[in-house]
């Protein structure tokens, strides 16, 4: 995706103060979109780790199971098993 969009976000009360905490020369952040970028990039990196750590447990699973305990697969059997 390239380019950027703008989105409108409202806070009021504790989170918007909380934000304004964190934006300028009390801050950490320049402005405030700089701050949810910020935020936005964490949670996207936090949400691939979690999923990186689920397909590691998975495996760590499937490598841990007896030889006689396997069953052939096709590819698409094995994307229908994990749709459902």
């Amino acid at each position: 995706m390239s380019g950027t969009t703008t989105m409108t976000v409202r806070l009021g009360g504790a989170l918007r103060d909380f934000v304004s905490a964190n934006v300028g020369e009390g801050g950490s952040y320049e402005n405030v979109s700089e701050y949810i970028r910020d935020l936005i990039r964490r949670d996207k990196e936090r949400a691939e780790a979690e999923a990186f750590n689920h397909l590691k447990a998975e495996l760590a699973h499937a490598f841990a199971a007896p030889d006689g305990s396997y069953q052939p697969l096709t590819a698409a059997e094995v994307i229908a098993r994990n749709r459902g």
